[in-house]
């Protein structure tokens, strides 16, 4: 089964270094909750709001150890009128057996505001 593991972060500003240490932050986050190991990912989608345009965010998954091969695409979100700003969206396509509900997804800075319902403590 190929399950969909969410996480988003924002930043403050639209620089290089921000992007990448925010999104490496955020991976990171994401592959520790939910044990995940290079070899069970098909894919990563990375989308990012129009006011991000300083790096490619994806850059932060080449830093990390064994994920050299996996397929990753980043993209701009769509631009809603009111929607989050310096927003970065990942969706990461797991192969796992847990179910949706043992999945953990991951909300970081102003991006928690997104899926509230999804906090810890559900």
């Amino acid at each position: 089964m190929i399950r969909g593991v969410r996480g988003a972060t924002t930043i403050n500003e639209n620089n290089e270094i921000e992007i990448v240490e925010a999104t490496e932050i955020l991976l990171r986050k994401m592959i520790e909750e939910n044990s995940i190991d290079a070899e069970m990912v098909a894919s990563v989608f990375i989308s990012v709001t129009e006011d991000i345009t300083a790096v490619f965010p994806a850059k932060a998954m080449r830093l990390i150890e064994g994920w050299k091969y996996v397929p990753v695409m980043c993209m701009r979100e769509i631009p809603v009128e009111s929607s989050l700003e310096k927003c970065i969206r990942v969706m990461m396509h797991v192969n796992t057996n847990i179910s949706q509900k043992e999945v953990t997804h991951i909300y970081l800075g102003d991006a928690i505001k997104l899926r509230p319902d999804l906090n810890a403590a559900d």
